[in-house]
């Protein structure tokens, strides 16, 4: 539930509350992923995981953390710090790039690759 909660609070720092945009991302994006979390129990649950749950997921499946692309990271940083709200943050840490909101972390992203190459036999 925090990491919705802190989605709402975002909203509320940066986006009127009679907003059109912003009522049907309440509804379609965060609502129905949040009435999951509330609603729903044992199997019927969809339960989050944290990155670095994926990342041991991904590093036992044989593949590769590529590293964050500097330039990226520079560029995203510069975009954040020049046009978004003091409490945005984007920053690298193992191989991801986290953004959030207010220290907590709302996304990850990060590229992957076979640790082999496939070649379809």
């Amino acid at each position: 539930m925090l990491h919705y909660s802190s989605m709402f609070d975002m909203l509320d720092a940066n986006v009127p509350r009679d907003n059109k945009a912003r009522k049907m991302i309440e509804r379609i994006l965060f609502g129905r992923d949040a009435l999951n979390i509330i609603a729903c129990e044992d199997a019927e649950r969809t339960r989050p995981e944290s990155y670095r749950q994926w990342q041991a997921r991904c590093l036992k499946a044989g593949f590769q953390q590529l590293p964050v692309d500097p330039a990226v990271l520079k560029e995203t940083v510069h975009i954040k710090n020049s046009l978004y709200h003091k409490e945005f943050f984007a920053v690298e840490d193992h191989g991801w790039l986290l953004q959030g909101w207010k220290g907590r972390v709302l996304y990850a992203i990060s590229k992957w690759k076979p640790d082999e190459i496939y070649d379809g036999q």
